[in-house]
């Protein structure tokens, strides 16, 4: 507790420069003003700090708040400078600035090529852009696709490749809901793409490799080398690779998402937890040597050294530098003798995170990782005192299952806000997966350590793979049950926050017994229910058409109240990653459920409203002209056919001719341009996201 009169915030200073540091990443990221103002405010703080030596002790008594205020200024400029400074985009060599759909590029491959379903899938820096026989140093990341044929491209960390083809920018889909894939891509600096074929592009004989990012890749092959030699199952293999160092490209998307709905998809996520184990098995191993000389030394020294190579060894996440760095700050305080708050502790290490990329604020993981670690340090000590047992089993079960609990207090409104579900079995397979996942983990690296006796190792394998078998089928069969998830849940930002402040304020109520603290609870909680219900009284009066943007897919919406009625391809109405991916998200939104339309006809190929009519081609136009063109609000062109505009034209009298993404873009840029040469309005779904239309 602070000494009396002291400022609340004495015992955290981290706190108090964190909050403005991310006040300072949000106005400028958000609301984007110019750079001169951060310069305005940094020297307005500067100025305020050193009032002590600009004032006279009686003027300067009286406005002692000022350098408190200055210093909060300086840290919300470096927030807005930061900012900034971290966007490629705003850097003069950025490749956005000096790249035409005519140039060539050069670019190093960052990492192992990896296969995916159709293709190979490489990360990479642009070096230089090569136009008008002139070649310019640029900055940026790029994603590359390489044709997936019978032969893999001899590609490895630090080739280059001359790019011919031109590079396509990151784009959305544009479907309601949807994932923002660009702004993800943006925060890695990630800005284009390219789908090559073996003559788009040339290998050059000139290689460029980091030899810190070399050894990292060579470590982390050996690892899967040898996790695939000793672990042979395919789920099995993939579940021990996510689980230990965080590859995730070999799980199944199926058991990726059965994790996911019982509420333990932080075990393959290499999260916070995975450090924590590892440092508690370092503390416990260095504690009988706690009274040696030595042991200052070698405990800090070692326990960060292996903390730190797994979290590189792991892909750097935010979740688990997070941690990294908060157990670093322990560490380096109690071996210098200082104990520090953990509040503290906690701002420092997400202070330091921000410092080095602010875009982390945006990170799902990051956000659950600091509210997950908050929430049960806040708590778990309240949840645990709710029960009292003599036996230890049920005494230590009990503490384990607090921690759950505690953790999903403040997670709540991120899981609700990001994934739009609540996993209800939670408690129960966190309590058999958590301890399970610890043992595969010390498995895995007991079976790295002992790789070079390959009988030893083998049996380590066989029990590391008969564990993540169980857990699988643990978690497999707990989704399979009908109530393990609830699904559908559609919270915006704002209502998000007002479950926070209802969460805070509830809580300080039965903390402190403070009605004040109740009241500012139940109004948040109105709050929250009135928001929610004037949604509900929007969706029961929308009445729309959305014509979505999956890849070589129809899929339209006929939306009446909260009911839709699908026409498409009926291979999008299986709970598949197509559906999941493009439409859910849309049907989460508009709070909509399967059902019988009322008052919207769908009969073969017209879709009727009282006020709109839309016709779906998906066949060649017949030859003669009907005796009256027929009139329709729109006509969405589908299955890729084989029509002219002008016949269309001469048949139908239309409002839009929509394209959608089962059309070829050579096709669609043919019908544009004779849509604009007849003065027709035109929508390509593929280029610009969902179409919708008010029925």
């Amino acid at each position: 507790m602070p000494a009396y009169g002291a400022p609340i915030w004495k015992p955290f200073p981290f706190l108090r420069i964190l909050i403005p540091l991310i006040a300072g990443i949000l106005v400028q990221f958000y609301l984007q003003p110019p750079v001169y103002w951060i310069y305005i405010i940094a020297g307005t703080g500067i100025l305020m700090l050193l009032s002590p030596l600009l004032l006279d002790v009686a003027t300067l008594y009286s406005i002692r708040w000022m350098p408190g205020i200055g210093l909060t200024f300086l840290f919300f400029a470096l927030g807005g400078f930061l900012t900034i400074h971290r966007n490629t985009a705003n850097d003069n060599s950025w490749i956005g600035k000096h790249y035409q759909p005519a140039s060539q590029v050069i670019v190093t491959i960052q990492e192992p090529v990896v296969e995916k379903t159709r293709s190979y899938k490489a990360l990479a820096k642009i070096e230089s852009v090569l136009s008008d026989n002139e070649t310019t140093a640029v900055k940026g990341d790029m994603l590359i696709y390489f044709q997936k044929d019978s032969i893999k491209p001899s590609l490895y960390y630090g080739s280059q490749i001359l790019i011919t083809k031109p590079l396509q920018p990151i784009a959305n889909s544009g479907n309601p809901g949807g994932f923002d894939y660009k702004r993800y891509c943006a925060f890695q600096g990630i800005y284009y793409q390219a789908f090559l074929k073996p003559g788009d592009y040339i290998v050059l004989h000139s290689t460029k490799t980091n030899w810190f990012r070399q050894t990292l890749i060579n470590t982390n092959a050996w690892v899967l080398g040898v996790l695939r030699k000793y672990i042979k199952g395919k789920d099995e293999t993939a579940v021990a690779e996510a689980l230990l160092i965080g590859y995730r490209n070999d799980l199944d998307k199926e058991l990726v998402q059965s994790y996911s709905n019982t509420g333990v998809v932080h075990i393959i996520a290499i999260s916070g937890l995975h450090l924590g184990m590892i440092y508690a098995a370092l503390v416990w191993l260095f504690a009988p040597f706690k009274h040696r000389k030595w042991n200052r030394i070698a405990k800090p020294f070692t326990i960060l050294f292996v903390l730190w190579f797994f979290s590189f060894i792991a892909g750097a996440a935010p979740s688990i530098l997070r941690s990294a760095v908060m157990f670093s700050c322990i560490i380096i305080g109690e071996s210098i003798g200082k104990k520090t708050s953990v509040y503290n502790t906690l701002a420092a290490s997400a202070f330091l995170l921000l410092l080095y990329n602010p875009f982390y604020l945006w990170d799902v993981g990051f956000q659950l990782s600091y509210a997950a670690v908050l929430s049960i340090i806040v708590f778990q000590k309240y949840i645990t005192n709710w029960f009292y047992f003599k036996n230890k089993i049920l005494s230590g079960t009990w503490k384990l299952a607090a921690i759950s609990l505690a953790a999903q207090v403040l997670t709540l409104p991120v899981v609700l806000y990001h994934f739009h579900q609540f996993p209800n079995l939670f408690l129960f397979t966190n309590l058999i997966v958590v301890p399970l996942s610890g043992l595969i983990l010390f498995a895995g690296l007991i079976l790295l350590m002992l790789s070079f006796i390959p009988f030893v190792a083998t049996i380590i394998g066989a029990i590391a793979e008969w564990m993540i078998q169980m857990m699988n089928l643990l978690i497999e069969r707990t989704d399979r049950i009908p109530f393990a998830v609830t699904d559908g849940i559609q919270v915006n930002i704002l209502q998000s926050l007002f479950i926070y402040g209802s969460i805070i304020f509830i809580s300080l109520w039965l903390m402190r017994k403070s009605k004040q603290m109740l009241i500012a609870g139940t109004v948040a909680l109105l709050g929250y229910v009135a928001l929610r219900s004037i949604d509900i009284i929007k969706t029961n009066q929308q009445q729309k058409m959305i014509v979505y943007n999956v890849p070589q897919h129809t899929a339209i919406d006929i939306v009446e109240g909260d009911t839709y009625s699908f026409y498409g391809d009926s291979s999008l109405n299986e709970d598949g990653f197509l559906r999941n991916f493009h439409i859910k998200p849309s049907r989460i939104v508009n709070r909509m459920n399967a059902g019988v339309l009322r008052s919207v006809v769908i009969h073969n190929n017209t879709i009727t409203s009282a006020a709109k009519k839309i016709i779906v081609l998906k066949d060649q136009l017949p030859y003669s002209p009907p005796d009256k063109k027929i009139k329709a609000d729109a006509i969405i062109i589908t299955g890729n056919p084989r029509l002219y505009i002008n016949q269309l034209n001469s048949q139908y009298d239309c409002g839009i001719i929509v394209f959608d993404a089962t059309n070829p873009s050579w096709k669609i840029r043919l019908w544009k341009k004779d849509c604009d040469s007849l003065h027709l309005r035109h929508y390509s779904v593929p280029e610009k996201g969902a179409f919708e239309m008010e029925l």
